[in-house]
């Protein structure tokens, strides 16, 4: 017992000690989020934080898009300017993603930016900083979510809710459960080194899976997802973000609702089952409900005429909201 209790000891000893030991392989061939900007990127101050948008249209209503995981404006090309001829248009980066500043430990107090009661703040800070009063939310997948809590937290700032194969069943990330454990020292460091796998094989089988038909993924389409991850630090903001990223109790929620709420969704989700949205339809109390056939995850890309068909009639009727 004693050779095993010596043992079990010096082996975590090892696991404690040696992650602090071995060096950091270093994140290279990256360069400051606004070198990355395109002519028609826009970027504000919101909280402190310098927010990347691009907008298209004007007048009333506004809408304001916002992104999923691993995406960023980018995934909203296809509708962004179409959606902005009958209305004001806005699609931003969420914290984490795209263009958006990220910020770094040490660098706030308090709430990490990256928690979902801070990205519905920073949403809210962002209308303020734009002149909008009140907003239709579409929000694809995780962004969905954050469109919900807002409708939920901030009520009169939602005009409407568009529910893209949102995020809503699924209560957040399962490591985000994991709390004091994601924050001991050892993950810390090594945790934005495991996020990098997002950038490798890994990452384009996600995007891949989130296609009904893959082979529409042009390496123009893989580029433009993989180019915000050029951007300096963003391992460690995809950390921070999935250690924030923790249950959010939105499905026992829904009756709250008393907004116009439309849910969409390909027939083919393979991230958020198309089940998950039938589901979310039926139980949102006067939720209208648009299935897209042979369609995935990211309706807006892969179907955008469906998508545009549909959510264009939602919101020209509120329009007076």
């Amino acid at each position: 017992m004693k050779i095993l209790g010596g043992v079990l000891a010096a082996l975590a000893l090892v696991v404690l000690v040696l992650p602090m030991l071995i060096p950091l392989p270093p994140l290279e061939d990256t360069q400051p989020a606004a070198e990355l900007a395109e002519a028609d990127s826009r970027f504000v101050n919101v909280n402190g934080i310098q927010v990347h948008y691009k907008e298209a249209g004007q007048g009333q209503p506004v809408v304001i898009l916002l992104h999923g995981f691993g995406a960023s404006v980018f995934s909203w090309r296809e509708v962004l300017a179409p959606l902005g001829e009958g209305a004001r248009v806005i699609a931003y980066d969420r914290p984490a993603f795209g263009l958006t500043q990220r910020p770094m430990p040490g660098e706030w107090s308090g709430e990490s930016p990256y928690s979902l009661t801070a990205q519905v703040s920073l949403l809210t800070g962002l209308m303020d900083a734009l002149g909008v009063e009140k907003a239709v939310l579409v929000g694809n997948s995780a962004g969905g979510t954050v469109a919900m809590q807002t409708a939920l937290s901030a009520p009169q700032r939602v005009a409407g809710l568009v529910l893209v194969d949102a995020a809503v069943y699924s209560e957040g990330s399962r490591f985000g459960r994991l709390g004091p454990l994601l924050n001991s020292p050892q993950l810390n460091r090594w945790g934005p080194v495991f996020a990098r796998s997002i950038a490798g094989e890994p990452g384009d089988v996600f995007i891949r899976s989130a296609w009904h038909d893959p082979s529409l993924l042009t390496p123009e389409i893989l580029e433009g997802y993989r180019k915000p991850l050029r951007a300096e630090n963003w391992d460690r903001a995809l950390w921070e973000l999935t250690k924030a990223n923790g249950p959010h109790g939105l499905a026992g929620r829904l009756s709250e609702l008393s907004l116009p709420v439309l849910v969409v969704t390909g027939d083919d989700d393979q991230i958020i089952p198309t089940a998950d949205s039938l589901r979310l339809a039926e139980e949102i109390p006067g939720a209208g409900l648009a299935v897209f056939p042979a369609c995935g995850h990211v309706p807006q890309e892969e179907c955008p005429q469906a998508f545009l068909e549909a959510v264009q009639p939602f919101v020209d009727s509120l329009r007076s909201q």
